[in-house]
């Protein structure tokens, strides 16, 4: 049994819709929420859900310099990967604003083992990170989330919207697993194997104690006259 035709109002209504919900993506500054959508569009959550969706399959199939991608727990629009390059050019042109090895390490492990104080972040980097901790706070990248239930009740940090939206994530589930960056076994032997001292290398010149009193034989330095 074949659906009945759309009536032309009904197309009228899906195509306002589609405009509706292109102009309020290109205007958030954040990613917008499904449920955000739908209460300004005046449909249901999952209306919304299933028309991101086929606008994003459009983009992606006709080819586009954008993308419509579900990020932070929300849609947004964002450049094509493989423009990056140009993008670059004209965002990173005369800033300094990238982050420091130091500032990467700890936003890795908050980003990892979350939720943590400062202490713990400086036990495990062996440093204090004081100074780091005010950059990724001042940046938006992390930010207070509790309190630690023990003594002190150290503030507790985690990770923002804003992390997630500068690495283009949903959640914190889709970040890498740690085991795809710990060398594998045969890396470990190695190292071992290079570490470890050459038997050929060994001194086998040292003078040798023949009498047996337990005094190594003189050599030619120790018959010099003071």
């Amino acid at each position: 049994m074949t659906e009945p035709e759309p009536t032309a109002g009904e197309d009228d209504r899906e195509r306002e819709l589609r405009r509706a919900a292109e102009a309020l993506l290109l205007v958030t500054e954040d990613p917008i929420t499904v449920e955000l959508l739908a209460q300004l569009l005046e449909v249901s959550a999952e209306r919304i859900e299933a028309l991101c969706v086929e606008l994003a399959a459009e983009y992606d199939a006709t080819d586009r310099g954008f993308q419509l991608v579900k990020v932070a727990g929300g849609w947004r629009y964002q450049t094509h990967p493989d423009l990056a390059p140009y993008v670059e050019r004209y965002v990173l042109d005369g800033q300094s604003g990238r982050l420091s090895n130091a500032a990467l390490e700890t936003l890795a492990i908050v980003a990892y083992k979350q939720p943590m104080s400062r202490a713990q972040i400086a036990a495990i980097r062996g440093v204090n990170v004081d100074g780091v901790m005010r950059t990724l706070v001042q940046r938006g990248y992390v930010d207070e989330v509790g309190r630690d239930h023990g003594p002190g009740q150290a503030v507790l940090y985690g990770t923002t919207p804003t992390f997630l939206e500068k690495l283009g994530l949903n959640s914190l589930d889709e970040l890498p697993a740690l085991g795809e960056f710990v060398p594998g076994a045969d890396v470990y032997e190695a190292l071992e194997h290079g570490l470890r001292p050459d038997p050929l290398d060994a001194d086998t010149t040292a003078p040798v104690d023949d009498d047996g009193d337990g005094e190594r034989a003189p050599d030619a330095a120790d018959d010099e006259s003071e």
